[in-house]
C-alpha cells in the first residue's frame, strides 16, 4: 500500500497538519510531492496537495480514504513551492510543516486596500442638476458635479472629497440619485515609487563577453550549470545581471535577485527601477504585513517581473520563474538560523530545477565552497576582471599597529590614516572608516606582537568566558587565562572593546568641524534607517561615513576616495576555521569601496598581523591566490568543502542537563560506528554559549564521505525522535555558517 500526506486549503491560514490518504493502485507512480490531488474531506471534495509519501502507516486502514483523482494542467507556483518545501524537509532535517512555513508563510489577515473611482453616469444629467443644486442653494452637490464636469473623467473619492470639501455623505446621497457612480477595486499597497524609466547603460567589452558566456551555457538542450560571476569590485556585475533579466522578461518570465542586507535594498532597487520601472518590487524584513502581502499577491498574479530582497525572497511565488541572482553570494545571511536551517544558494538551485529556470551567484569574493563547485566544473565559472568605465582599483596601504604602539601611539588612528583623511577633507572628498568588529567578542589577542591565543588542537581562537577560562568552541579544549603575551611577554594582552560611538569622537576631536554619519544597529534602527543614512551621504551631507559590516556591502557613492580599515585582522580571531576567508571577504569588499567615481581611490588598512595571508591577499584584491592558500589549509585539517562536517547543536535551560545529553549523543555515535570512521568533535559551547536563559552547544561529525553523515544524522534524528528529553537538539550540515 502507498500512502499520501495531503495539506488541505494551503491558500488560507490553516497550515495545521497533513492528512493521510490511500493512492489508489492506478495513480501510483503519478502522485509525487508537491502535485495537486482531489481528495473527500469531510462531506465534500477539495483539493489538496502531497507533501510526501509512505508505504506504511499507524492509523486504522477503516478510516484511510483514498485520493479521488489527480488535478492535472493547473501547476501552479504554489505547488512548485510545496516540493520545494518538501526538498527541504528530507535535505535540513526539518518537519514538512516548518519546511511549508517558510516557503509559504502562514497569511495573516490582512484588510485590502481599497481604489474607489468616483464617475458620472450621464453627463448632460450631471450638468441639469448642478443647475437645480445651484437653484436650490445644494452648494456641497453643485461643487461635486462641477468639479467631475470640469475633469471630465474619473476621480479618485479621496481626491474629491479634498478638492471639493464635502462629506462622504453627500457623495452618498448623489450615488442614490443615479447622479454619479463609485468603482470599487482593490490596489496593491506600492513599496517602489517614481518608477522613472532610463535608457539601459552601455556593456563593457568584458560585461559583453561574460553576458555571451552565460547565455552559451544556458542555450544548450540540458538547462545549463549554475554559473558563478567573480568580478571584482566596481566591474559591474549589477549591469550583467539586469542584461539577463531583461532576456528572461523577453521570454515572458520573471526573475528573483536576492541580496545579503536591508542596507543593499534602496540602491540596488533604484538601479534596478531605473531599468525596469514598475515592474520591480521589493521585500524586506522592515515592510508592514500589508505590504509584504500585497507583494505577494503582486507576484502571483503576474503583475510584477522582478522582485529583489534578502533571502526570504527567494519564495517569491512568480508563475513562470526564469531566472534566480544571488548577489553577494558568499554572504553568511544567506544561511538561515531558524528551522529548516536552509541554504539560499543550495535551495535556489533546487527550486530552479523545478522551474526549468536558471540560476548566478555573483560576488567579488565567492564563498570558498562555491568557487571549489566552479573548479570542478559543477558550476560555469565566469571571471570580470576590470572595473567598469576604466575605473581603477585603489592605491591600497597595509599599516602595522604594532609598529605604531612602538612609538607611542596607542589610537586606534594611525598617522597615515589621519594624514590621508585630513588630505581628503581639505579637497571635500568623502571617507568611508569600516571598523572591523567581527570577532572581537572574547578573543584574547597581544597589541604588542599581534599573538592570538589558539586552541593547539583545531587552530582556532580561544575564546575568553566569563569564569576567567579559555575555551575551544570546536573540541571544548580549556585553560587558564593569560594576562601576559606568551611570544612577545608584554602585558597589552586582552580583549577589544572600541565601539563606532567612541571612534565617531575621536574623529571630531581630531578634525574639528568634521561632518560624521554613523551607520550601525544602533542609528539604523527603526524603519528606512539605512535608506535614510545612504541618502543623505550621498548628497554630500556628510564626509565621512563610520560604519560596521554593513557599509563595505554594495554601495557606490562616486566621491568616496579613501576607504579605511580599522582593526582588519579582528576577525580573524573568531573561534572559527573560516575567519580567513571571511577576513579576506570584508577587507576586499571594503577597499572596493573607494575609487569608484573618476577620481582615484585609496585604502588603508590598520592591522596587528600585516603577515597573514588574508590580509595581503585581501589588500591587493587577488582572490585567486587567496583561494589557493585557504583551499590547501582546508585539504590539511578536512575542513568544508574538502571534508563535510555535521553539526549537532543543543540547547537547554538547564547546563548539566544538556552537557549530559550532548555526552549521550557523542557516544551514540560511537555505537552507530563502531569502527570509528566518523571524527566526533566536541560537545562544546557554541560561539553565543547562552541565550535567552538557554544554554547552548555544540558537536560536530567529521568524515571524508558525505553520505556517511547522512547515515549519521538519520540515526541521530531517529534516536532524538524517540528521546523526549532531546525536543531542542537539532543537526544540519555545516557547509557556509
Amino acid at each position: 500500500m502507498q500512502y499520501a500526506e495531503v495539506i488541505v486549503d494551503i491558500a488560507s491560514d490553516k497550515l495545521d497538519k497533513p492528512f493521510t490518504y490511500l493512492v489508489p493502485e492506478e495513480l501510483r507512480g503519478q502522485v509525487k510531492p508537491g502535485c495537486r490531488v482531489k481528495i473527500p474531506f469531510r462531506s465534500r471534495t477539495i483539493m489538496g496537495y502531497v507533501v510526501g509519501l509512505a508505504e506504511r502507516t499507524d492509523l486504522a486502514p477503516e478510516i484511510i480514504r483514498p485520493i479521488e483523482g489527480l488535478v492535472t494542467g493547473e501547476e501552479t507556483a504554489d505547488s512548485r513551492l510545496v516540493a520545494l518545501a518538501a526538498w527541504m524537509a528530507r535535505t535540513y532535517g526539518s518537519t514538512t510543516i516548518r519546511a511549508l512555513k517558510t516557503v509559504l508563510p502562514v497569511r495573516k489577515k490582512v484588510k485590502s486596500v481599497e481604489k474607489r473611482q468616483v464617475f458620472l453616469r450621464d453627463r448632460q444629467e450631471a450638468e441639469a442638476y448642478a443647475a437645480f443644486c445651484q437653484k436650490r442653494h445644494y452648494a456641497a452637490k453643485e461643487r461635486v458635479l462641477r468639479f467631475l464636469l470640469d475633469q471630465g473623467e474619473a476621480v479618485d473619492e479621496g481626491v474629491l472629497k479634498k478638492e471639493t470639501n464635502v462629506p462622504l455623505s453627500v457623495l452618498t446621497s448623489l450615488k442614490k440619485e443615479g447622479m454619479i457612480g463609485i468603482d470599487v477595486s482593490e490596489e496593491y499597497r506600492r513599496v517602489v515609487w517614481n518608477a522613472k524609466k532610463y535608457p539601459p547603460e552601455e556593456l563593457s567589452e568584458e560585461q559583453e563577453r561574460a553576458v555571451e558566456t552565460i547565455r552559451g551555457e544556458w542555450s544548450g538542450t540540458g538547462g545549463g550549470r549554475p554559473v558563478l560571476l567573480e568580478g571584482v569590485t566596481g566591474s559591474g556585475k549589477t549591469l550583467v545581471y539586469m542584461e539577463l533579466i531583461a532576456d528572461a522578461l523577453a521570454r515572458g518570465q520573471q526573475a528573483i535577485v536576492l541580496i545579503p542586507e536591508i542596507a543593499l535594498t534602496y540602491q540596488t532597487v533604484l538601479r534596478f527601477v531605473a531599468r525596469f520601472g514598475d515592474r520591480v518590487s521589493f521585500l524586506h524584513s522592515r515592510l508592514s504585513e500589508g505590504e509584504k502581502y500585497d507583494q505577494m499577491r503582486a507576484a502571483r498574479a503576474g503583475d510584477i517581473s522582478i522582485m529583489v530582497g534578502p533571502r526570504s525572497a527567494l519564495f517569491t511565488p512568480f508563475p513562470h520563474l526564469g531566472l534566480i541572482i544571488i548577489d553577494e553570494e558568499h554572504e553568511t545571511s544567506y544561511h538561515s538560523e531558524q528551522m529548516p536551517r536552509y541554504y539560499a544558494q543550495e535551495t535556489a538551485i533546487e527550486r530552479a530545477s523545478l522551474e526549468d529556470a536558471h540560476v548566478l551567484l555573483g560576488s567579488a569574493t565567492p564563498s570558498v565552497r562555491s568557487m571549489r563547485k566552479a573548479r570542478l566544473g559543477v558550476y560555469l565559472l565566469v571571471k570580470m576582471a576590470h572595473r567598469y568605465a576604466d575605473a581603477r582599483l585603489p592605491e591600497t596601504e597595509i599599516v602595522d599597529m604594532k609598529a605604531e604602539m612602538k612609538k607611542g601611539n596607542r589610537s586606534i588612528l594611525s598617522d597615515r590614516l589621519k594624514e590621508e583623511i585630513g588630505d581628503r577633507l581639505a579637497k571635500r572628498e568623502q571617507i568611508l572608516l569600516f571598523l572591523n568588529r567581527r570577532g572581537y567578542t572574547g578573543c584574547v589577542t597581544c597589541r604588542s606582537c599581534g599573538k592570538v591565543i589558539k586552541c593547539p588542537h583545531c587552530d582556532v581562537s580561544l575564546v575568553r568566558h566569563r569564569d576567567g577560562r579559555l575555551i575551544c568552541h570546536y573540541c571544548g579544549f580549556e585553560m587558564d587565562d593569560v594576562d601576559v603575551c606568551p611570544d612577545c611577554g608584554s602585558r597589552e594582552i586582552g580583549g577589544l572593546t572600541v565601539g563606532t560611538e567612541q571612534v565617531e569622537d575621536l574623529l571630531k576631536k581630531e578634525f574639528p568641524g568634521v561632518r560624521v554619519l554613523r551607520m550601525d544597529a544602533d542609528t539604523t534602527r527603526g524603519k528606512g534607517g539605512h535608506e535614510r543614512i545612504v541618502k543623505s551621504f550621498a548628497a554630500g551631507e556628510a564626509d565621512i561615513l563610520l560604519g560596521t559590516q554593513m557599509i563595505v556591502k554594495g554601495h557606490d557613492f562616486h566621491n568616496v576616495t579613501l576607504v579605511g580599515v580599522l582593526l582588519a585582522d579582528l576577525s580573524l580571531n573568531e573561534a572559527d576555521y573560516r575567519s580567513g576567508e571571511r577576513t579576506y571577504q570584508l577587507l576586499a569588499q571594503a577597499v572596493g569601496r573607494a575609487g569608484r567615481g573618476a577620481k582615484p581611490g585609496c585604502a588603508i588598512i590598520q592591522t596587528y598581523r600585516p603577515d597573514n595571508y588574508a590580509v595581503l591577499f585581501g589588500a591587493r584584491q587577488n582572490y585567486t591566490s587567496f583561494y589557493e592558500a585557504e583551499i590547501s589549509f582546508r585539504n590539511v585539517l578536512g575542513y568544508p568543502p574538502v571534508g563535510s562536517m555535521l553539526a549537532v547543536l543543543g540547547s537547554s535551560e538547564d547546563e548539566k542537563l544538556l552537557k549530559t545529553g550532548m555526552q549521550y549523543l557523542k557516544k551514540y555515535v560511537g555505537r552507530i560506528d563502531p569502527k570509528g570512521t566518523l571524527h566526533a568533535i566536541g560537545p562544546a559551547p557554541q560561539s553565543v554559549g547562552k541565550v535567552k536563559d538557554r544554554y547552548r552547544m555544540v558537536m560536530y561529525l567529521s568524515h571524508t564521505d558525505e553520505k556517511q553523515l547522512i547515515l549519521a544524522r538519520e540515526y541521530l534524528e531517529k534516536y532524538i525522535s524517540v528521546n523526549p528529553g532531546y525536543a531542542h537538539i537539532t543537526i544540519e550540515f555545516d557547509q557556509n555558517l
